[in-house]
């Protein structure tokens, strides 16, 4: 086996036993830190700007979003991360080209707030405070 990939797998190995990772992102990471180790090697120089491989449309998935600047994978981008990289939540979109409305969460994350909120039924207890509030004058 290629000393380059050998290298590249003790790096992901690593990387998985901090973090969970699936099949794809750890194929991927093993072929391009592979590819990157073989260039540094050979002498070439690395692409300056981090960036990632995954497409926009990919970046959100169920349990994690990729931040499509550094390449981290998160549960929700927050505004100070987009701050590290000078964008705000849309300017990120703009510039990705995301929906307007897409949010930066995980789906999982999305579906569970979603849940919480449904079942916490605020519409029913403003409604009732100001039925209240109104009966009372």
């Amino acid at each position: 086996m290629d000393d380059y990939l050998k290298e590249a797998l003790e790096i992901v190995k690593a990387q998985a036993s901090v973090r969970t990772m699936n099949e794809d992102e750890i194929t991927s990471m093993v072929k391009k830190i592979a590819a990157d180790l073989k260039c540094i090697s050979s002498g070439c120089s690395l692409p300056e700007s981090p960036g990632t491989d995954v497409a926009p449309e990919k970046s959100i998935k169920d349990r994690s979003i990729v931040c499509l600047e550094c390449g981290k994978s998160f549960k929700i981008l927050s505004s100070r991360h987009l701050a590290s990289h000078g964008l705000d939540a849309k300017s990120y979109r703009e510039k990705w080209g995301l929906k307007k409305g897409a949010a930066l969460a995980a789906k999982a994350l999305q579906r569970e707030r979603r849940k919480k909120m449904k079942d916490m039924k605020l519409w029913e207890r403003r409604g009732a405070a100001k039925g209240t509030a109104n009966s009372t004058s």
